[in-house]
């Protein structure tokens, strides 16, 4: 007969909700996790803002702590807020994302005899500065476990804080396939054209989230290269400006908002690429964003596993990113995609131009990454590695085993 193992309750902890890569991939987690195998919460550190609050999950218990900082007057009330929450809910597992939280959650959660505490790293470190790699060496001794997502972050992580070899776990990021499965694979020129304006049913793109991009049907005739990212010194997003001045026949889309905005849109403006570059601010379907371009982009100068190159990959796009964290794991260089060193904007420019020149070399990277993303980075696969995680974790064996009766 079969036997079953109660659910392994696992409370996420992090900052606050947003629509960035990390926060991303947790609520898909939440929202798809076998409740039969996991039974998740969330604790978000400040959650207060109206795009964290829009965001919270309505399948999981959720505690919003308000703490605007970790020496905020009231972290000692939120402290024994955060007690009793993970009593009530029985927790099994604490996991944590970012700092703030991790220096908040972990020793807590071990106040409240949380029997496991896994911390996350999902980014090579780029931004860490002594102190906070001392503070990571020191909760070394509080966690069970540490979460990378991919070996970049993992080898990073094993050079910084030293934890012990065996603790540290790389579980991959996933993308929704089925959210790229009506993405045409043709090249654009062959697709019907989607920024018209007009209204089509459910299984086409709405246009409304694409006319800010600035796309009209004649700029439609002439090469469109794109990227999805947050508008952070990091993303490169200069480097690609400067790529633009040497590709005069290519229109550039970014998708995504952040606070160098403003510093990027007088760069454009000095470069006179104001008509050929466009900032379109938050895109909310991305996949009709990505329908719309002949070439897709990832040039940061620093990366964990990027999320916009996983939504590249499903949607069938050439892909042309820099060489930096996990992308090379990800992407096999002329196989998946053009890889090219960070902050080389003629090198940027020369793998965009052979796939906008190469017809047959695209289609055939492209078709690559969308195989490749369909048999190893499906958000199915993603999540069954977290939930063999947390029932060997707790249970240490898979949560259904056989028996004799």
């Amino acid at each position: 007969m079969r036997a079953m193992t109660r659910p392994v309750r696992v409370c996420y902890a992090i900052d606050e909700l947003a629509n960035a890569g990390t926060e991303t991939q947790l609520l898909a987690l939440i929202r798809e996790l076998d409740r039969s195998r996991v039974m998740p919460s969330l604790v978000l550190l400040r959650g207060e803002s109206e795009v964290s609050r829009a965001l919270e999950p309505n399948c999981c218990p959720v505690l919003r702590l308000g703490l605007g900082r970790l020496r905020d007057p009231r972290a000692a009330l939120g402290g024994w807020r955060f007690l009793r929450f993970l009593w009530e809910q029985k927790v099994d597992v604490v996991q944590t994302y970012f700092p703030d939280t991790t220096y908040f959650a972990v020793p807590m959660a071990r106040l409240a005899g949380v029997r496991h505490v896994v911390r996350t790293r999902n980014n090579i470190g780029h931004w860490l500065k002594p102190l906070d790699k001392q503070l990571g060496r020191a909760l070394n001794a509080l966690t069970s476990a540490t979460i990378a997502n991919c070996r970049a972050a993992r080898e990073a992580l094993l050079r910084d804080e030293r934890p012990a070899l065996a603790r540290v776990h790389v579980l991959e990021n996933g993308v929704d396939l089925g959210r790229f499965a009506h993405v045409s694979s043709e090249n654009r020129e062959n697709r019907p054209h989607r920024c018209t304006g007009k209204t089509e049913d459910k299984k086409h793109h709405s246009s409304i989230s694409l006319r800010h991009c600035g796309l009209s049907s004649v700029e439609d005739a002439r090469t469109v290269v794109g990227v999805v990212a947050n508008l952070r010194p990091v993303k490169g997003l200069d480097v690609l400006i400067e790529a633009a001045r040497h590709l005069p026949d290519v229109v550039f889309r970014i998708a995504g908002e952040g606070e160098q905005r403003s510093a990027l849109q007088k760069v454009i403006d000095s470069l006179g690429l104001s008509t050929r570059f466009t900032l379109c601010g938050a895109v909310h379907d991305i996949p009709a964003f990505l329908e719309t371009l002949d070439v897709a982009v990832s040039c940061s100068r620093a990366e964990g596993m990027s999320n916009a190159i996983l939504e590249y990959m499903a949607a069938g796009r050439p892909i042309v990113a820099t060489s930096v964290g996990a992308t090379p794991e990800v992407v096999r260089d002329g196989i998946d995609g053009l890889l090219v060193p960070p902050s080389d904007a003629l090198a940027l420019a020369s793998a965009i131009r052979r796939c906008v020149e190469d017809k047959s070399l695209a289609f055939r990277l492209a078709q690559s990454a969308r195989e490749r993303i369909m048999g190893r980075y499906s958000r199915k696969a993603m999540v069954r590695r977290f939930e063999d995680f947390y029932t060997r974790l707790v249970h240490g064996r898979a949560m259904y085993h056989e028996t004799t009766a």
